[in-house]
């Protein structure tokens, strides 16, 4: 009987350490457009002792206990304007953490009609909240479209959502991998899907000068939401990931 093929990166659903208070939680898969993507939470211990969610997962009471080991958890941020789907489930579990949305994210229809509360919209500069353990860069686009990125910078660890996917072709369906390479989706050279960086080159300058300001930190390690994470080598391999984006 042939081997069943598994997109995602088990375990899933429990903290697994990157760094120095820094750790990810892979879970999924998601299917979209017919492809199942893995999908991953990132989570910083802040100075002041609590827990930061960067692209929540879905909600698991093993893991909500877990995560509230480490410290009480106190923000959840949805980066951009895919990634906010399960943040409602741990609005309600976790009801004094405040909810950051990417700009623009909590005026969509979609945001409005599922109860979502978002508290506040994520700055261009780092809020007062987390600025002492993590900076942070809005990456625009047209339609809408706006990632928020964020710097660890302890551990030189950049974290992404979707402007790098790196799926590994033998994780998904034999059918999937063609349109995975045809939108450039495949690690190991991993990049934003083609119909993203459509939206963000037209942004034009303000991406680009965002993209550069991402390579300027010269991370270790980048963690995104889909795929095979650069656990080293991190200033090499985002920059040819963003090369299509960097200036020059």
């Amino acid at each position: 009987m042939p081997q069943r093929v598994e997109p995602t990166y088990p375990p899933l659903d429990v903290p697994k350490p990157v760094a120095e208070r820094v750790w990810i939680v892979d879970s999924g898969p998601l299917h979209v457009l017919g492809m199942p993507l893995p999908v991953r939470m990132t989570v910083v211990r802040l100075a002041d002792g609590s827990i930061w969610l960067h692209s929540p997962t879905r909600y698991d009471p093993a893991l909500h206990d877990a995560l509230s080991r480490l410290g009480p958890i106190r923000h959840l941020v949805a980066p951009n304007s895919a990634h906010w789907t399960f943040v409602a489930a741990w609005q309600t579990q976790c009801p004094e953490a405040t909810v950051w949305a990417a700009p623009g994210l909590r005026d969509r229809g979609q945001v409005r009609r599922s109860g979502l509360r978002v508290d506040k919209d994520l700055p261009e500069a780092a809020p007062a909240a987390w600025s002492a353990d993590l900076d942070q860069v809005v990456v625009p686009g047209r339609a809408g479209f706006r990632e928020v990125a964020f710097h660890h910078a302890a551990s030189r660890t950049l974290v992404l959502t979707d402007l790098v996917l790196n799926l590994e072709p033998e994780r998904l369906p034999g059918p999937i991998r063609p349109l995975a390479r045809l939108v450039g989706v495949c690690a190991p050279h991993g990049r934003a899907p083609i119909y993203l960086r459509a939206v963000v080159r037209l942004k034009g300058a303000p991406a680009a000068e965002a993209a550069r300001r991402l390579a300027a930190f010269a991370p270790e390690r980048v963690v995104f939401s889909h795929g095979r994470w650069f656990e080293r080598d991190g200033t090499a391999r985002l920059a040819r990931s963003l090369d299509w984006l960097l200036p020059g």
